[in-house]
Formats: structure tokens, C-alpha cells, sequence
């Protein structure tokens, strides 16, 4: 029953509605997602603030969770290479749908409406697809957030430690619960000191098993183009069903990794210090897409094209590294996880906020905490389609409002 909600909420209707936005906004922008990065680099040169950089490790903490990891290779296993293509693709377009949030989230946020529910209630003028988009980020919050990513999380801890799940569970509802009662500011801080870490030592792997299987790379890159328009299918006499999957995994795979048009990034953005900036926090989140999904997707994508038997990361890392990938796996994903995971949860605050009009939130956090803890110990086979069901509800007003404001975009 699950799944075929999932294939309405995240089907034709909304892959069509992500990628005419994405594009509506490239195009209109003049391709802004090239033009402005030289800008943004001279900028960065000059000096960016540490709240700024604060905020873009929240962000990005968010958005490179375990869908960097098991996501793409989920995706690599229902849409074959080709989902990676269209993984590029979602990511392209993305960066101006972002950048498009984001600005319209700087234009909108006030001290008492901020990031996405600002511009759908202020600009749009509709109180109820506020509501809506709100309800749907609590949820999200709690499934994609929370129980999904610490899931992923002790599933690598038990491949190289003997913790049982209920004291693991317990440590990390301590651990989470720690960083997320100290507000934006902890979160920020935690993802600053983690996330690059993480994504360096990543970074690193990746390199060398990629490099290990070297001569395999024009096979790997014209495999992805070949399946991605059909090529490969057509030629074995396949429908164009495989065609679609690979078109739809990627891009569902995508959104879930980078969160383009979900509305997840503005309302991480109007916590930086320069909040009103429309360009800074718009070129920031742009640059955030490109390294989660364009950089460290890709990676992924590479590595298991390359040297895995069964699509998995810890194959691939097994051929080189032997016994100790289980252990630096682990380190990754722990790190993956709980930046999502309280990144997340700042995004599921400040709905709760705007629903309920109040600044007390330990109740709050504490039911978060637990709640995500528990998914050291539960399955989560139908927390992840619950999720992607959510995540989807949660892009349609985003996307509405993103269409009919783009005037307040391009005036900017």
C-alpha cells in the first residue's frame, strides 16, 4: 500500500513539476548556476564570515546524509548506471531551483515567519499550503530526518562492532539530544567540526579505489550514457520501461540526496546571521548541491560501477582497503548520519514553531531524539517509503510557490 502512494506522490506528475521549475529557472536566470560561481568564489577569497560557513556545514550536513551512500547505490539498483545520469541532471537544475528558494526565503523571513512558510504565506498569500508544508516537514523531520539516517548508521556499526542496538540507540539519543537543545548555533558548530572530516576522508577512498580500476572508467561513463537515453535496452530489445526506471530513480535519488525543491534549504539558510542576503544564501545553497550530488554522488556512483559485485559501497571499499573498510565505513556514516540528522531536526523545529507559535521545543527535541534513536533498532524498510512519501508532499507547495513568484526572483 506504501509503495503505491509512493508511486503517486513521487510519480510522473512531480519529476515533471522538479525538472520544468529547475529548468524554468535556468533558463530565465540566464544559467545562473555557471554565471554566479565565479562570483561566489571572489567573495569566499575576500573573507566569508564563520557564520556563513557555519551555515552552509548545517545545510550540507543535511542534504549529505546516507543517500550519498546507500541512496545512490539504491538508485544504481532499480535504475541501473543510467539513474546516475539523471541524478546529474536533477542536481543541474536543482542548483537554480535552490537558488531560487533561497532568495525568495532572504525576501520573505521575518523575525516571526521564516524560510519557506515566508514565502508561502507572505508571498503567495495562502496561510494553508503554509500548514500543509509545515505538517509534511514534521513528518519528514521524523522519518527522513531521523529513524532513516541513524538506521543506516548502526547497520554499518554492526558490521564492525559487537554494541547491541538498545545501547547504541540509548547513546545516540544522548548524542542527539545534546546537540539539538542547544539551538542552531550547536547544530551549526557540530556540522563545522564533522562534516568536512568526513567528506575529506570519503573523498579520499573514493580516489583510490577509482583509481585501482582506472581503465575501467571509459566503460563506466559510457555505460552511464548509454543507459540513461535507452541505448543499451533498446538494442537488447527491452521496452522503454527500463528507460523510465532509470529516470525515475535518479531523480527521485537525487532530490532525496541534495533536497532541491523539497524547501528543506531555505529554512536552513534563514538561520545564518546574513539571512536577508538573497545572493550570498542563494549562491550558498548552490554550491551545496553541486558537492553533495555532482561531487560526492558521483563518487559513490564511480566507485561501485567500477569495483562492486553488488552495487554496494562496501564491496567496492573491500577490494582495496580489506577489512578495515567496515570500520572507516562506519566512521563515514556515523558522521553523514548525525549531521542529517540534526540538521533535520532544526528544519522540523521551526515548523513545529510556526504551527504552534511557541519557543518552547524541549518536549519537542526529546520526542525527536528518541524517536530517531529508535532506528538503531527497528527496520526500515517502510520508514524509508514513508519518507519519500513526505519528502514529495513536502515539494508540491514549495514548487507551486516557486513558479508563481518568479518575478520576485528575477527582480532580485
Amino acid at each position: 500500500m506504501l509503495e503505491k502512494v509512493n508511486s503517486y506522490v513521487l510519480g510522473v506528475v512531480l519529476i515533471s513539476l522538479l525538472l520544468m521549475t529547475g529548468a524554468l529557472y535556468t533558463f530565465k536566470l540566464r544559467f545562473i548556476q555557471l554565471r554566479m560561481f565565479p562570483y561566489f568564489i571572489k567573495n569566499v577569497k575576500k573573507g566569508g564570515n564563520n557564520g556563513q560557513f557555519r551555515t552552509i556545514c548545517m545545510s550540507l550536513g543535511t542534504a549529505m546524509g546516507t543517500g550519498n551512500i546507500t541512496g545512490v547505490a539504491s538508485a544504481i539498483s532499480i535504475g541501473g548506471a543510467g539513474a546516475v545520469f539523471w541524478m546529474w541532471i536533477s542536481a543541474f537544475f536543482g542548483m537554480a531551483t535552490v537558488y531560487a528558494e533561497n532568495s525568495l526565503s532572504a525576501q520573505f523571513t521575518d523575525k516571526k515567519v521564516r524560510g519557506t512558510m515566508a514565502y508561502i504565506e507572505k508571498g503567495l498569500g495562502s496561510k494553508c499550503l503554509a500548514v500543509f508544508f509545515s505538517i509534511c516537514c514534521i513528518l519528514a523531520c521524523f522519518g527522513m530526518g531521523g529513524m532513516v539516517q541513524i538506521n543506516a548508521l548502526s547497520e554499518s556499526m554492526r558490521n564492525c562492532t559487537d554494541i547491541p542496538p538498545f545501547f547504541l540507540s540509548l547513546v545516540l539519543f544522548l548524542l542527539i539530544y545534546a546537540i539539538i537543545s542547544g539551538g542552531a548555533k550547536r547544530i551549526g558548530s557540530a556540522a563545522q567540526i564533522l562534516l568536512p572530516f568526513a567528506t575529506v576522508l570519503y573523498t579520499v577512498l573514493c580516489i583510490f579505489v577509482i583509481a585501482k580500476y582506472s581503465e575501467k572508467l571509459p566503460y563506466v561513463f559510457s555505460q552511464i550514457i548509454n543507459e540513461a537515453f535507452g541505448i543499451k535496452q533498446a538494442a537488447g530489445g527491452i521496452s522503454g520501461y527500463a528507460l523510465s526506471k532509470a529516470v525515475s530513480a535518479g531523480i527521485r535519488r537525487g532530490v532525496f540526496s541534495n533536497e532541491a525543491g523539497l524547501g528543506s534549504s531555505p529554512i536552513l539558510h534563514s538561520s545564518a546571521e546574513n539571512a536577508n542576503n538573497s545572493a550570498m544564501q542563494g549562491m550558498s545553497s548552490m554550491l551545496e548541491v553541486f558537492i553533495d550530488t555532482m561531487l560526492c554522488c558521483t563518487l559513490t556512483a564511480i566507485v561501485i560501477l567500477c569495483a562492486s559485485d553488488d552495487n554496494t559501497v562496501r564491496t567496492a571499499f573491500f577490494h582495496v582497503m580489506g577489512v578495515k573498510t567496515d570500520i572507516f565505513l562506519a566512521v563515514i556514516m556515523s558522521v553523514f548520519a548525525l549531521c542529517t540528522v540534526t540538521g533535520w531536526y532544526y528544519c522540523g523545529e521551526t515548523a513545529f514553531k510556526y504551527l504552534f507559535k511557541s519557543r518552547k521545543t524541549a518536549i519537542f527535541a526529546f520526542v525527536f531524539s528518541l524517536t530517531a534513536s529508535l532506528g538503531a533498532i527497528f527496520k526500515a524498510e517502510s520508514i524509508w517509503t514513508i519518507s519519500d512519501i513526505f519528502n514529495g508532499l513536502m515539494a508540491f507547495p514549495n514548487l507551486l510557490a516557486l513558479l508563481l513568484l518568479f518575478k520576485h526572483v528575477k527582480n532580485e
